[in-house]
């Protein structure tokens, strides 16, 4: 299991459209997601089979959804 944060900017006024739609990508468990003010617009916890699955999720899906200007992705180390 795969742990990671996901940084979003969007265009301003899209951050709860995108949110949602967010929250449909199949193979990727949200755990938290916030809308936020600052350097960036929205901050996801998720959760992710493998490294593959979350590529998938954000370049194939989140990257893809119409308002998303930027994502940074932080993989969670386990210690």
């Amino acid at each position: 299991m795969i742990q990671a944060y996901i940084l979003i900017n969007t265009k301003p006024g899209k951050e709860e459209e995108i949110l949602e739609k967010i929250g449909k990508i199949n193979g990727l468990k949200v755990v938290d997601a916030s809308l936020v003010y600052g350097e960036y617009d929205i901050v996801l916890k998720v959760e992710a089979d493998n490294l593959e699955q979350l590529r998938n999720a954000v370049v194939s899906n989140i990257r893809k959804i119409e308002g998303v200007e930027r994502t940074i992705t932080l993989i969670s180390a386990f210690i």
